[in-house]
């Protein structure tokens, strides 16, 4: 298996982040990803991609999503840029915290720090970098 990179742009749109998804998945099991490294994988993607299109560039069509995707056998690093105006991720209520669980905002930020190995906003909270390492254990998905 060689290191797979992939670079796409797409509008803001859900049913391009969600092709984008699926061909990152698709370069992650061809690369052998096992179970467990592919559920964190999907779902820190999937929230990602979300939050880019909604909340960065607020669904706005003449706006674009950047992602950039290395793939190889142990490590997927994903790149992901909107041009929407940016947060402080430290400024998001914690959304564990009593006077928040009714709230429904936070929780795609929390579920991407809880899955992937490493995450970092840059360029005021409109570029987001995460890791994601295949686990050694755990049986391959085909």
């Amino acid at each position: 298996m060689a290191k797979r990179l992939l670079r796409m742009t797409i509008p803001s749109e859900f049913p391009a982040g969600q092709k984008a998804q699926k061909d990152i998945l698709a370069a992650a099991i061809e690369n052998g990803f096992k179970d467990n490294s592919m559920f964190a994988l999907r779902l820190g993607l999937e929230e990602a991609l979300h939050n880019a299109i909604e909340h960065g560039n607020r669904l706005d069509p003449h706006k674009k999503v950047r992602i950039r995707a290395s793939v190889s056998p142990t490590l997927i690093e994903i790149v992901i840029e909107d041009e929407g105006p940016g947060f402080d991720p430290a400024c998001v209520p914690d959304p564990r915290m009593e006077e928040n669980l009714e709230k429904c905002g936070g929780r795609g930020i929390l579920l991407i720090q809880a899955y992937m190995d490493e995450v970092e906003w840059t360029n005021g909270g409109r570029k987001l970098r995460m890791k994601k390492k295949n686990e050694e254990n755990g049986p391959r998905i085909d």
